[in-house]
């Protein structure tokens, strides 16, 4: 699986990066965290407001930080 954040290193987006992470860990799942920082590559995805999580190449949401548990049920 590949979970990509997308955000430019704000609080918002490294919040998000963290709880991804622990919501893939916590699931057992092999993932692949990637973070996508350049203004281009993420308004290329459709994504104005940060961060975003895509999930293997699926915009799930942006613009907020959901939980863990919110996480997990979009990584399922």
């Amino acid at each position: 699986m590949k979970i990509e954040v997308l955000g430019t290193g704000c609080a918002k987006c490294k919040l998000m990066a963290e709880r991804a992470e622990d919501a893939a860990r916590g699931m057992g799942l092999a993932y692949t965290l990637v973070k996508v920082t350049e203004y281009p590559d993420i308004v290329a995805r459709g994504v104005m407001s940060t961060p975003g999580l895509v999930v293997d190449g699926v915009l799930k949401c942006q613009g907020t930080v959901p939980t863990v548990a919110a996480i997990q049920a979009l990584l399922r």
